[in-house]
């Protein structure tokens, strides 16, 4: 075998090698990114659901009120006409 036989070889060698290892590289790189796009999807929704439960609450203490102002109008009313 010659030396540029030998040299040839072995460059392909390191080549198909480095090659193989970029590739599994990549995949572990991909998942983790793929990974990490699950749990920050986990917490957007545990965030909206928060913020869903904080404006539910602040709609229901507004429907209390509203209809304290109501009941009282009402009352007004009511006085007026007796």
């Amino acid at each position: 075998m010659s030396l540029a036989s030998k040299v040839t070889l072995g460059l392909a060698c390191i080549v198909s090698g480095g090659i193989v290892y970029y590739v599994h590289y990549k995949q572990n790189l991909d998942r983790e990114n793929l990974h990490e796009g699950v749990i920050k999807d986990v917490e957007r929704q545990q965030r909206r659901k928060m913020e869903n439960l904080y404006t539910l609450q602040k709609q229901a203490d507004l429907t209390k009120i509203l209809r304290k102002e109501q009941q009282q109008q009402i009352s007004e009313q009511e006085d007026k006409t007796i």
